[in-house]
């Protein structure tokens, strides 16, 4: 009799483990499941652009607001001018650029200014240079970029100076730099960076280092990716972006920027015009994919970022000239209804 009591003590307390081990199979399988779903990184639509849609635009930032202007739509060369105000979500229109209308010029800031140079007519390649001030809503030219005539090249604002690399001149590749100083109106060379002739790369700026990478010559894609120290003019390579075939960072004609203190690539060519965006992580010099762009893919963007809040706006997707922007979230759950 004891025996029984206890096989059948046994196979109840069988039964229940089975059970638990079933419950807590469906409860991992569940938590896997919500895992899956996932998809890290949203995108709010802002207010369209009041102007005319286009893409190989210049654009900067100084303050909490953006500056947008020139760029190509299809048909014409432009030099319209543009303020979006991040905190009212408004676009306001500025006094025209005062150069030769162009596309694929550089724009960026050095403190409290605004500085547009390069690109291209239509007809030749440019090296002119200007700067705006929004204090007064005014441009004045300032001495030509001392590389010469060039387009696609890659243009950023650091500690103080301005910087212009790389591009097309009309005839070659370049991968020359240059350094310029606002308060000298001067123009300096610089040397030793180690990468390889390119038109068409992004870069952006994490704490006063910059990270340059992407681009394409010769038909072929570069995935050399290198840190600048403007402290002391040094280029580093960093891990290549395609890295142990891990990333798909590699395009060109994309968009750079930097927001709390991670570093972005976003859109672009790449086989097509693109929709994915790779944050980078200086600290572990390694990249992760989060939700792609929510509009149209895209190549020959701009973007926006005050370092706590970033844009990607325009540019191009096939013959459509696009005229949206998107604010990214990258550490919230993408949610497709806003």
């Amino acid at each position: 009799m004891k025996n029984k009591l206890m096989i059948k003590k046994m196979i109840k307390n069988r039964k229940f483990l089975i059970g638990v081990s079933i419950i807590s199979s469906l409860f991992m399988m569940s938590c896997s499941s919500d895992d899956d779903d996932y998809e890290r990184g949203n995108w709010v639509t802002r207010s369209v652009f009041d102007g005319i849609p286009r893409s190989n635009a210049v654009a900067f930032t100084i303050g909490d607001n953006g500056y947008m202007g020139t760029g190509y739509d299809g048909d014409d060369y432009l030099q319209d001018f543009w303020e979006y105000d991040t905190e009212g979500n408004y676009w306001v229109q500025k006094a025209d650029f005062p150069g030769a209308a162009r596309s694929a010029g550089v724009g960026f800031t050095i403190d409290d200014k605004g500085y547009v140079g390069t690109g291209y007519s239509g007809i030749t390649e440019l090296s002119d240079f200007y700067e705006y001030d929004p204090a007064t809503n005014t441009w004045e030219r300032k001495a030509d970029f001392l590389g010469g005539v060039r387009r696609e090249a890659l243009g950023f604002g650091v500690d103080g100076k301005g910087y212009i690399g790389t591009g097309y001149d009309g005839k070659n590749d370049k991968k020359d730099f240059y350094k310029y100083d606002p308060a000298t109106d001067e123009w300096s060379e610089l040397v030793g960076f180690g990468g390889d002739k390119r038109k068409s790369a992004t870069s952006f700026t994490i704490d006063n280092v910059v990270y340059i990478g992407t681009g394409i010559s010769n038909g072929l894609y570069k995935y050399d990716f290198w840190e600048f120290n403007p402290e002391t003019e040094v280029f580093t390579r960093k891990n290549d972006l395609n890295e142990d075939d891990d990333y798909q960072v590699a395009r060109y004609n994309a968009v750079g920027f930097e927001l709390q203190g991670l570093g972005y690539i976003a859109a672009g060519y790449s086989g097509g015009a693109s929709s994915t965006i790779w944050e980078y992580d200086p600290l572990a010099d390694t990249w992760e994919e989060i939700t792609s762009l929510e509009g149209t893919s895209r190549e020959d963007a701009v973007s926006f970022s005050t370092g706590e809040r970033a844009y990607v706006l325009m540019g191009k997707s096939g013959t459509l000239y696009l005229d949206d922007i998107y604010e990214l979230f990258p550490q919230q759950e993408y949610d497709d209804e806003d």
